[in-house]
C-alpha cells in the first residue's frame, strides 16, 4: 500500500498527526520528525516512526517518491486499510 505522507522535519518530537488533505484535495499523513532535513536523517526517522506504529520491521517500509519533497509517497509491504486505519485513523472523507 502506497500512503501520501507530508512530513515536518525538526518538529520538535516524533509523531504522527493524523490525516489532512493537499492543495488538489488529496488525503495526506501528518508526521513530524525531530531530525533535520540533512543528509537524509528525517528521511530516516519517516521510515522508522512508521515502522514502528505498525509494529512492522523498518525493511517494509520505503520512500518511494519525493525524497528532498515535503510530501512523500511511501510504501509498506503488506499493509491493507484496515491496519493503515487502525494505527493512523480513517482518512477524511471526500
Amino acid at each position: 500500500m502506497r500512503l501520501a505522507v507530508r512530513v515536518t522535519p525538526r518538529g520538535g518530537r516524533d509523531a504522527v498527526d493524523g490525516w489532512s488533505r493537499d492543495e488538489a484535495g488529496r488525503p495526506v499523513l501528518k508526521v513530524r520528525v525531530s531530525a533535520a532535513a540533512a543528509e537524509g536523517a528525517a528521511n530516516a526517522a519517516v521510515v522508522a516512526l512508521l515502522a514502528k506504529a505498525l509494529g512492522r520491521p523498518k525493511s517494509q517500509v520505503r520512500i518511494v517518491r519525493g525524497d528532498t519533497a515535503r510530501v512523500k509517497q511511501v510504501e509498506i509491504d503488506g499493509l491493507d486499510e484496515a491496519e493503515a486505519a487502525r494505527a493512523f485513523g480513517h482518512p477524511p472523507a471526500a
